[in-house]
């Protein structure tokens, strides 16, 4: 069972080539809209999918549920690389450190600027799965902050942030661009989150619930 199609009770489950062909076209239209934005038309997202646009509209109906496809494939991509960085063991900074590169690679920043007003934050497929995420992340932050080995005077809003502002592409580029500066990027980032802290910040660590009550609940993943 992939991220995008979640069994539910008395509902057969799809054949394997259906299954591969939902798995294909979620990730042909994640890649046009890292680069192109979610407006893309849908027969790109069939054509690079290597799929019929019978077939894509067989599985999404609307480009709404293929943007939430996509998004709910990120956000159990993401968790499922917490959760494995939470397993490896060894410096908690270190762990954190690798996830957070992880993350990056999930292109949240440039993902992001599709979620439209009308998107579903509270779908429960979505949400079940944001709750993990932020159950992996935090506590991948607090052992870091525990050990002694993260500032205690951040938060993982704080992380969040950073993580969205350096993964969304900067204007007249593309993910080619984005991809020569990110990591080079997060290093020098965390490099300034490791203990012991080299500057006083100004104000307060920055939460998840911080983030969600500015932005109107259109923050859900770090």
């Amino acid at each position: 069972m992939t991220v995008t199609e979640t069994a539910r009770p008395g509902v057969p489950r799809p054949r394997a080539d259906a299954l591969r062909n939902r798995e294909r076209i979620v990730a042909a239209a994640r890649g046009l809209f890292v680069e192109f934005g979610s407006a893309v038309p849908l027969d790109d997202v069939a054509r690079r999918a290597g799929v019929g646009n019978a077939t894509l509209y067989r599985h999404f109906p609307d480009r709404d549920a293929l943007v939430h496809a996509v998004v709910l494939a990120v956000v159990s991509s993401t968790t499922a690389r917490a959760e494995a960085a939470l397993a490896s063991g060894g410096d908690p900074f270190v762990a954190l450190r690798e996830f957070t590169h992880a993350a990056a690679d999930e292109r949240m920043g440039a993902l992001c600027l599709m979620i439209s007003d009308s998107f579903d934050h509270h779908h429960p497929d979505l949400v079940a799965c944001r709750e993990r995420l932020d159950a992996a992340a935090g506590l991948l932050v607090r052992r870091a902050q525990d050990a002694g080995r993260m500032r205690s005077d951040v938060g993982l809003g704080d992380l969040v942030v950073a993580l969205s502002q350096l993964t969304r592409p900067l204007p007249g580029t593309g993910p080619t661009t984005l991809d020569r500066f990110v990591h080079r990027h997060l290093d020098i980032l965390l490099d300034g989150f490791e203990a012991p802290a080299r500057s006083e910040l100004t104000g307060s660590p920055v939460t998840l619930g911080d983030l969600r009550s500015q932005c109107g609940g259109a923050v859900n993943k770090p």
